[in-house]
């Protein structure tokens, strides 16, 4: 039997829960994020019982994807985690920086007095994250391995982040062993840093995700951002970039880097204000497994792959609020990157009223997030109690997704020797989903349709 307790319907929350017999595996463990309704589910108690998980098996470190795995050890699951070697470096990252930013909310509330709940608490605490990560296990790409007596995992490259997967799992709970493939969040070909993703030959049962499922993306984004940079620079004001620390932070550098090398946009100070950022960007220097060719050759070079010629990465408190002191053309790189918390909410509260700003929104905005309210136009935006006046200019550059878009999802399926059986299209919003729907039946004439949320089907079916 699989259930979908996350990340159907939605592009969030990814939970994916097997059963087969008496054993439990989930595949992800995501946090809920964007609209209330989703977050509050965070705190709800799980459709499941975590005490009776055999087994989490992840397809990367994205919080929607790793950041429930506190509360699941805080709710006595005491299973593996198992995932790839970057993965689990990672992790170790980002559950304690979630765990903290929670803390930290949480202590901020209290202190502000604007959460309803007397008194604010984190969903989980740095110590839930320190057991959690006591549990990850790593494996590498390409070898099949045990998860429970009955189900073996199996990870390819997915191209998304650095070591993201896809994962199939075989079920032998009969005759015939039958094979469900999940392709968590697909990344893109010929780009930066990863190497492509790698097909799958074949599946009985797919989930496929659809988080870009309806759109394609811009050919040389490179180009605009170039276009951004100048025009922000000519204003004299700070360019703010929200970006994830993990993925579009390194992508951004190396491409900012790129750019001035050839002179195609001028040198300014760019500040990466994020402990975790500076923290990956370490973890990427270490696993040149994951590196394409041009990653691999550039690693050698004087200042490495992510250093533009004023590089400044900020680490401490101290360090981020000297920023504040600072005018004048900037690039200012912080997560979160859908501006949901984290240190690119101070820079905005300061910087966002003033029409010198520029904000660029460099990835995909869920339903519900600060970023998204910037994305559709609003005038103003809520933080720390407050509402804000929006002065600063907004753009939007799509084409640094990590995703996979339409033409791209569909080179992967493409890959499949037969059909499967049946496929599930996932982690994507109602619209995009069901557009996705149509692009494979159109194109593969496949049994395939929208996954939905909270229910369970039975595999053999």
């Amino acid at each position: 039997m699989l259930s979908f307790f996350g990340g159907a319907g939605t592009v969030t929350g990814s939970k994916y829960l097997l059963r087969v017999k008496n054993r439990q595996v989930l595949l992800d463990a995501g946090l809920f994020q964007g609209l209330k309704e989703l977050r509050l589910r965070n705190w709800a108690n799980p459709p499941f019982s975590p005490a009776a998980l055999d087994a989490v098996v992840l397809s990367h470190a994205h919080i929607d994807h790793s950041g429930f795995l506190p509360r699941l050890v805080r709710e006595q699951f005491k299973g593996d985690i198992l995932c790839t070697s970057a993965t689990a470096d990672l992790l170790h990252v980002m559950l304690l920086d979630s765990a903290g930013l929670q803390e930290e909310e949480a202590a901020h509330a209290n202190k502000m007095g604007y959460s309803k709940h007397r008194p604010a608490l984190p969903l989980y605490t740095t110590e839930d994250a320190e057991k959690a990560l006591k549990q990850v296990h790593s494996r590498p790409y390409n070898n099949r391995f045990h998860v429970t007596d009955q189900v073996k995992a199996l990870f390819r490259r997915a191209g998304h982040i650095l070591g993201s997967a896809t994962v199939e799992l075989e079920i032998s709970d009969s005759e015939k062993p039958l094979r469900l493939v999940f392709s968590g969040d697909l990344g893109r070909w010929n780009q930066p840093i990863l190497r492509d993703p790698e097909l799958v030959p074949e599946a009985d049962i797919l989930l496929i995700e659809s988080t870009y499922g309806n759109r394609v993306h811009p050919v040389d984004p490179a180009k605009e951002l170039a276009r951004i940079v100048r025009e922000s620079a000519a204003r004299g004001g700070a360019l703010l970039i929200p970006a994830f620390a993990v993925g579009r932070t390194q992508l951004l550098l190396y491409m900012l880097r790129e750019l001035e090398l050839k002179g195609e946009i001028p040198s300014l100070p760019v500040f990466v204000d994020s402990p975790m950022a500076a923290n990956v960007t370490d973890i990427y220097c270490r696993h040149p497994e994951e590196y394409d060719l041009d990653m691999k050759k550039l690693m050698n070079k004087e200042g490495g792959p992510f250093s533009t010629k004023q590089f400044h990465p900020m680490k401490s408190i101290d360090e981020s609020k000297s920023l504040n002191r600072i005018s004048g053309a900037v690039i200012i790189i912080s997560s979160s990157g859908m501006a949901t918390g984290g240190r690119i909410l101070h820079h905005l509260k300061l910087r966002i009223s003033d029409s010198r700003t520029t904000i660029l929104l460099v990835g995909y905005q869920a339903a519900g997030t600060r970023g998204r309210s910037l994305q559709d136009g609003a005038r103003t935006i809520r933080m720390y109690g407050e509402n804000i006046p929006v002065r600063a200019k907004v753009e939007m550059l799509d084409g640094l997704s990590a995703h996979a878009d339409e033409n791209e999802i569909l080179k992967w399926l493409s890959g499949f020797k037969k059909p499967p059986r049946q496929t599930f299209v996932v982690h994507g919003e109602p619209e995009a989903a069901e557009s996705l729907t149509q692009t494979i039946r159109k194109h593969f004439q496949w049994n395939v349709r929208p996954a939905v949320d909270g229910e369970t089907v039975d595999l053999k079916l």
